[in-house]
């Protein structure tokens, strides 16, 4: 029987880190220098806990492209679901990969380039990142809806789930008002909505609850079809629709989700500001394909 090394059994692969923020977890690859594609199945794999490293998102950093490079971007942030499909915007990846390239360059401000544009990213503390995540939107078009309708009150309902604010943040959301989190059952009664013909592209499903006006609890489920724990575009969304429904007159509100707080400041162009932890995990080597 012929023995083999260790290095020979374990040789080094791609390196990958995983970080969370607020329980979301995610596998970062860095494919600036070495172009990185994995295939539907690989992204699959490395995400499924049973078979890889698990995690809720892959999320590959690569060079900012050219007319990222005009707004002066430092890097452009791919980010893949579970499912391999590509996403436009996710505020607690956003945060994480921020503070890797804020580590990395040693500098207090990064400009990071999404598929939902340029986002300023600001080191706020020790591991702690704010984000303006971009403008939200509530015109019909922009959500998208396949069909013109009242996006301040929609009339579709699933179980208790009834009269959401529509918004987009790059992706996106269906915000339903409710008087107690607790009693929601997300995962029975949000699929109906989040597959509802009027998304074309599907949508996350928001439930809030208004504490005062300057708190509000907050439970997303996201596409492609996960509970999460926590959810910084939902964040960003779920206090702007709470002001576009007349429910605080603030514009600054902590949002409490399963996993933690963030805070979330919408400005005065309908910007979201959204400040939040993040944590490394660990490191290691994907294997090379």
């Amino acid at each position: 029987m012929t023995t083999r090394s260790w290095q020979e059994m374990c040789p080094l692969g791609r390196p990958f880190v995983k970080m969370q923020g607020l329980e979301n977890h995610f596998v970062i690859v860095d494919g600036r220098a070495i172009a990185y594609q994995p295939t539907k199945q690989e992204i699959v794999n490395v995400c499924n806990v049973r078979t890889g490293v698990g995690g809720d998102q892959l999320l590959i950093i690569e060079p900012a492209t050219t007319a990222g490079q005009a707004q002066g971007a430092d890097a452009f942030l791919r980010i893949i679901n579970i499912d391999g499909a590509a996403v436009e915007a996710c505020g607690n990846a956003t945060r994480c990969v921020a503070w890797l390239l804020l580590e990395e360059t040693n500098k207090d401000l990064i400009l990071l380039e999404t598929l939902a544009g340029v986002l300023e990213c600001r080191r706020t503390g020790e591991c702690e990142v704010s984000v303006n995540m971009g403008k939200i939107s509530m015109a019909w078009a922009t959500i998208p809806l396949s069909e013109a309708r009242d996006t301040l009150h929609l009339n579709i309902e699933s179980g208790p789930l009834r009269d959401p604010v529509v918004l987009n943040i790059g992706n996106p959301h269906a915000i339903f008002f409710v008087d107690d989190l607790t009693s929601i059952d997300m995962e029975k009664h949000a699929p109906a909505i989040q597959t509802n013909p009027l998304f074309p592209q599907q949508t996350n499903v928001g439930a809030v609850q208004v504490i005062n006006e300057h708190h509000i609890r907050l439970s997303v489920y996201e596409r492609p079809g996960i509970l999460t724990t926590a959810c910084g575009s939902g964040a960003c969304v779920s206090v702007a629709a709470t002001i576009a429904r007349g429910l605080t007159r603030q514009n600054k509100l902590t949002v409490e989700m399963a996993a933690g707080k963030v805070e979330i400041e919408i400005l005065a162009d309908n910007t979201a500001l959204m400040t939040g932890p993040v944590a490394w995990c660990f490191q290691g080597h994907l294997p090379l394909s």
